[in-house]
């Protein structure tokens, strides 16, 4: 069999294991799962490399979500047990970058690349887009499950005054070291695995590390380009009835901040297309 052949064989195996593990724990719901299947076969089909990506964003973000889960569920109004993602949740976080791993794959057959603009602008500024998205979907996902659980007082990022827990667009700076950190670990392991997929020549093999602060960068980047959108674009204001923070307008509800334009999904969608583009930019503008 061939090499992409193969992949895509493990490909439907492993996804599947993942998708109804995922179910069973709660991580996802059934229309959750399902199109996680489809989206993890395709990555991992798409190169290992890319695979990476998927599956430590969804690892790391469905155990941060689980983790605290009680004080979560008195601050976010939408958070359900065990974190449950459904399928819109699930292709916003994922729909852009399985595109580009379509592409990606249908460009290169399946064959690892490196990151090299003389060889292929076109594959460079991809990769550099499916890594700037997780990076932005990992580095949003960590701050915001860190920031809800921190000791900080959270501060609305247009204003920087201080708001509840749960207020859409606020920041803390654990939950911003924390996006760096949700970055830089998708940077490590595009990395990683890219040494054992990928042969690079000799005067770029060494620009290939570069993914890695980029990464970090991207994550940073993407958490505060998603607080910019949640503080302007998505409502947020204090319902006195449920005693939280609440993203609909209602006559017990007390606006803080926003407009009611975008929902959290719409929000992840924005932000992760932005963070998309700007770092497949900056990877043709450094490699």
């Amino acid at each position: 069999m061939g090499i992409l052949l193969i992949r895509t064989v493990v490909s439907l195996a492993l996804s599947l294991g993942i998708a109804a593990r995922a179910y069973k724990h709660k991580s996802l719901n059934r229309s959750g799962a399902i199109l996680g299947f489809v989206v993890m076969a395709i990555h991992i089909a798409a190169g290992y490399r890319f695979g990476a990506l998927i599956l430590v964003f969804f690892f790391t973000s469905s155990k941060l979500t689980k983790l605290g889960q009680e004080k979560k569920m008195t601050i976010d109004e939408d958070f359900k047990e065990g974190g449950q993602r459904n399928w819109v949740q699930v292709l916003a976080n994922s729909g852009i970058a399985t595109v580009l791993v379509v592409i990606l794959a249908t460009i290169t057959r399946g064959e690892d690349k490196c990151l090299d603009t003389k060889n292929s602008a076109l594959m460079t500024g991809l990769i550099g887009g499916v890594v700037g998205h997780y990076a932005c979907c990992n580095g949003d996902t960590w701050s915001s499950e860190i920031g809800m659980l921190s000791k900080g007082q959270p501060r609305l990022i247009t204003t920087f005054k201080p708001v509840k827990k749960g207020t859409n667009g606020a920041v803390t700076i654990e939950g911003l070291l924390a996006a760096a950190a949700a970055g830089l670990v998708i940077g490590l392991a595009y990395t990683f695995v890219g040494l054992f997929t990928t042969e690079c020549a000799s005067d770029v093999a060494w620009k290939q590390l570069l993914v890695i602060p980029i990464a970090a960068v991207a994550g940073l980047c993407g958490s505060v380009i998603d607080s910019l959108l949640g503080a302007t674009l998505q409502f947020s204001g204090y319902c006195s009835l449920r005693k939280k923070v609440v993203s609909k307008k209602a006559p017990t509800v007390k606006k803080i901040s926003g407009v009611d334009i975008l929902d959290n999904n719409g929000v992840n969608a924005v932000s992760i297309l932005l963070t998309t583009l700007l770092t497949s930019a900056f990877c043709l503008y450094i490699f």
